[in-house]
């Protein structure tokens, strides 16, 4: 390795950090951070995440004994350091690449991962559990659990301290207060940290009081109980409230500065000999160390590529007129709806940028609502909405709706709400991975009564359902689609009615027929063009509904196929293919399925296109697919 990375480079372990002297710490602390922007301006991950953590995650290794001792990360794009720092920098070039590291930590791939993480507020949970395992084994490990403010806005997060206070564990949580998440924090949860971070009477006797407790610790329990008291009734005058976690019995420690990583080794160190379940408070800078990142949290939270000495972002073919994404004719979509019908509201999960539902947001910000990293209440809340009489748009990322089934169930099916459902990241997502693709949404929605459930093919199927949605509402919609980019320059078109349960017929032939859900159809397409080059006559129909069917196209298609291929960027187990094959075999038709789709498996990380191949749906392998079952035909009939 280069000479700047002088102490990184003979890093690789934890116990490679343990030998160090602490002043040392601080120019690891610079070259763990040079590193990171080195790598990632040219690998795109998450980046200002990490920043913000680098003096945290080497006092961390430090002061710990990990692997033994277990530190669980929520979410998990803030671990590149800890993943650099045990044992994977130099491999950390392929991070969330084909084959390559994943940019979450995992279990699988090192014993420092301790927990595999991807979704938020799951930390507390997880180390509690581990926590009590370490008490009943008998085998006194420590754990702890850092967990950033935006993800404490989870409700399971709340569920997991008011568990843990109760039982008494013997664990830390560490809560990374840097007021934003991916968009900046929401709710009155932020209200209570800001309040305790810029309380600088409360801070002065704060250290003070923590002076105290560090020379009398050892005297004996009365001691400690009556300078505990002392310094929570110096809180509760001085916030005008009792302390939140206290409340929930957790001995809460802090605030104190994330970046002095000399100090929170000292501090680190303090907290692991007491006892009990405790919440240590730091503040951070989220992108650390980087101006533009700290200039522009929301944007460098994943960057792209970008230049690492300006900051300035690489547009790849700049210049060349290209489709826009999926999110973006989304937001301009239902700020063009919301003007024409004022029964529309927007509500999204901590996703604003994410999903664009900032555009709504800038331009109506009383009727566009972020509700924070909750998709249980996000849902809930758009229930509640509907049974008013507005028409809520619900937008969450498919992998996240996951986390809200029931909600989905009872509070908004069951009542047949009209709860417009715009699912984002549908199918694979590409170098996110197993723990961010869409794998599912299309199977677990169509399980649901009265749910339609539909995904466009293309920005103008998008806009055209958007605008069905909303027309006369009856009842819960899911619509899905994929991350990335479109296929239609020109998007902007007049909105157009679609009939509920109709597909469309995009060519005509009797060779093979291929019916396809979703922008994959686009895929589907192209194969089609490539099997009527060879001569064959293709049927393809893009069904557009998963729930209800075209029963048209399938009765065409059973009287007329031996074969049919369904093709989706979705699970195969209960998805489109299996829709189809049961209408087919409950309405007697005897007609061969071959459906293409995700396998019955966890799919890792790589771009979109290998993972299509990986998964056998790609143009090739629908080509592929649909010449072996034609040539099949040819030699049945020349027999």
């Amino acid at each position: 390795m280069e000479n700047k990375y002088a102490l990184l480079s003979n890093i690789d372990s934890p116990e490679d950090i343990k030998r160090l002297k602490p002043e040392q710490l601080v120019d690891l602390s610079a070259e763990l951070r040079q590193y990171i922007i080195d790598i990632v301006s040219e690998n795109p991950g998450h980046f200002a995440s990490s920043l913000g953590v680098v003096e945290l995650t080497i006092a961390l290794h430090y002061v710990y004994n990990t692997p033994f001792d277990r530190i669980i990360w929520d979410v998990g794009h803030q671990a590149y350091g800890h993943k650099i720092l045990t044992g994977r920098r130099d491999v950390f070039h392929t991070n969330r690449k084909y084959k390559g590291i994943s940019g979450f930590p995992k279990r699988s791939e090192s014993p420092y991962d301790a927990f595999g993480v991807g979704h938020s507020s799951t930390s507390i949970s997880a180390a509690l559990g581990m926590s009590v395992a370490s008490r009943l084994k008998l085998e006194n490990r420590k754990v702890v659990a850092v967990i950033g403010d935006g993800a404490l806005t989870g409700g399971m997060a709340f569920e997991a301290l008011n568990h843990g206070g109760g039982i008494n564990p013997n664990m830390l949580v560490i809560l990374n207060d840097n007021n934003i998440s991916i968009d900046p924090s929401v709710g009155a949860l932020k209200e209570y940290l800001l309040d305790i971070t810029t309380s600088k009477t409360y801070n002065k006797l704060k250290d003070e009081v923590w002076d105290i407790l560090g020379r009398f610790d050892r005297v004996g329990p009365k001691t400690r109980s009556l300078i505990q008291k002392f310094e929570n009734a110096i809180k509760a005058a001085l916030l005008k409230q009792s302390n939140l976690f206290e409340s929930m019995g957790f001995r809460y420690f802090g605030p104190i500065d994330g970046h002095d990583v000399i100090y929170l080794t000292r501090v680190l160190q303090d907290l692991k000999d007491i006892p009990g379940p405790k919440l240590l408070h730091i503040v951070t800078v989220k992108g650390k160390g980087y101006a533009p990142a700290e200039n522009n949290q929301t944007a460098f939270h994943a960057p792209g590529l970008f230049d690492k000495e300006t900051g300035e972002r690489i547009k790849v073919d700049a210049n060349k007129p290209t489709p826009p994404r999926y999110q973006d004719v989304f937001g301009e979509t239902l700020v063009e709806l919301a003007e024409q019908n004022p029964k529309i509201v927007g509500v999204t999960p901590a996703m604003a940028s994410g999903c664009s539902l900032n555009i709504m947001m800038q331009k109506m910000p009383d009727r566009a609502f972020d509700v924070g990293i909750a998709e249980q209440h996000a849902v809930t809340f758009s229930a509640g909405l509907a049974a008013e009489g507005l028409i809520p748009f619900c937008n969450i990322y498919s992998t996240f709706m996951q986390r809200a089934y029931d909600q989905v169930i009872h509070d908004v099916a069951l009542q047949n709400l009209p709860v417009v459902f715009c699912l984002d990241r549908g199918g694979l997502v590409g170098d996110d991975g197993a723990t961010h693709h869409g794998a599912y949404d299309l199977a677990y929605m169509r399980s649901v009564p009265n749910m339609t459930v539909a995904a466009p093919m293309n920005e103008e199927e998008l806009r055209n359902l958007m605008y069905t949605a909303q027309l006369e509402p009856k009842g819960p919609i899911s619509i899905r689609y994929p991350r990335g980019n479109g296929v239609m320059v020109d998007w902007r078109k007049p909105f157009k009615r679609v009939e509920l349960g109709k597909g469309r017929v995009l060519r005509t032939g009797t060779d093979i027929a291929i019916l396809s859900i979703g922008h994959i159809g686009n895929l589907a397409a192209k194969a089609a063009d490539m099997l009527e080059a060879d001569g064959h006559a293709v049927f393809h129909a893009d069904m557009r509904f998963v729930k209800p069917l075209d029963v048209e196209i399938l009765e065409a298609v059973g009287k007329e196929f031996k074969t049919v291929i369904t093709v989706e960027d979705g699970c195969l187990p209960g998805g489109f293919g299996s829709a189809v094959l049961e209408w087919f075999n409950d309405n007697g038709y005897s007609i061969k399925v071959v459906r293409l789709g995700i396998p019955d498996t966890f799919i890792e990380q790589g771009t979109q296109q290998e993972l299509y191949a990986e998964c056998g749906y790609d143009i090739e392998n629908i080509y592929k697919t649909a010449k072996r079952y034609i040539t099949k035909k040819v030699k049945l009939r020349a027999g």
